[in-house]
This record gives structure tokens, C-alpha cells and sequence, in this order.
């Protein structure tokens, strides 16, 4: 019987939001792209190209964890077990883990400084929120709550 239906999702979304908004953090805090303050306020949104994240394997989907690592960081396998668990949690998200030594050329064209680094991407490849560190799942929630549609 599988109990992880639409109303089980929507909870878990606001359960997140009342979290993260209690929770407070710098290091793997989720912040709105962008890089000036009519960015931070979602007046230009940064689209990666559909072409760089088709290199990336980054497929059609509602949302995207799109996470950037390095082959000995332990904070990137705390990323990728948090996305992990995010992303099989919630219908319609899709976590994708990239190594950064290896495609230097998309980490330079998407402003990657550090690993590890996370994209919330939404359905049009738009990046949401970006996060450096380790990010707390209810953080990680409300931000794709954001992004997801509206059930």
C-alpha cells in the first residue's frame, strides 16, 4: 500500500516551510540566485541552457537537485544523501550529481566556487536557489516548494 500520496507530499512541503523558516544558518543556507539585489529578489533569473544540462544528463522533470561534488569531500556525501532522500520523497524531483573536476567547463559557466554546491532548478531550467555547504532537508523542502506546482 503506498501511503506517500499527493496530500503526504503537500505536508511534508509545509512542514518544511514552517522549518526552514525557523531554522536559521549560513553555511548551506539555500539563497535566491543571482548575484545583484534585483536578483536576489527575483527579477532576473538565471537559465542554464538546456544544452549544458543535457551534457550534464539532467533530464526533463518538475524540479531538479542538481549537485556539483569532488571525489574526496564529505560534505558532498551528506548532500547526496540529503538530495537523495528529498528527491524520493517528493513526486516530480529529480536529484543529479555532478563531479566538478570533470566538467570544469560547466562549473565555470554556472559560477561554481566550491564544492559541494547545489542548483534548485525548476521545470524550465531556472535556477531557484543555490546552495554552498550542507543544506538541512527542511530547508531543502521548502525551497523545492517554490518550485513545484501547486497540487
Amino acid at each position: 500500500m503506498d501511503t506517500a500520496g499527493p496530500a503526504t507530499a503537500a505536508a511534508v512541503v509545509a512542514l518544511g516551510v514552517v522549518i526552514g523558516l525557523w531554522r536559521r544558518g549560513t553555511e548551506g543556507r539555500l539563497r535566491a540566485s543571482g548575484r545583484g539585489a534585483a536578483e536576489a529578489e527575483g527579477a532576473v533569473e538565471e537559465r542554464i541552457d538546456p544544452a549544458l544540462l543535457a551534457t550534464l544528463g539532467v533530464g526533463p522533470a518538475q524540479a531538479t537537485l542538481l549537485q556539483f561534488s569532488s571525489a574526496f569531500c564529505a560534505p558532498c556525501r551528506a548532500v547526496r544523501r540529503i538530495s537523495g532522500e528529498v528527491a524520493a520523497m517528493l513526486p516530480g524531483v529529480q536529484h543529479v550529481e555532478i563531479d566538478a573536476e570533470s566538467h570544469l567547463d560547466a562549473v565555470r559557466a554556472l559560477g561554481i566556487w566550491k564544492t559541494p554546491t547545489l542548483l534548485v532548478l525548476d521545470e524550465e531550467g531556472r535556477v531557484a536557489k543555490r546552495a554552498t555547504g550542507v543544506p538541512a532537508k527542511p530547508q531543502l523542502i521548502a525551497a523545492l516548494g517554490d518550485v513545484l506546482p501547486a497540487r
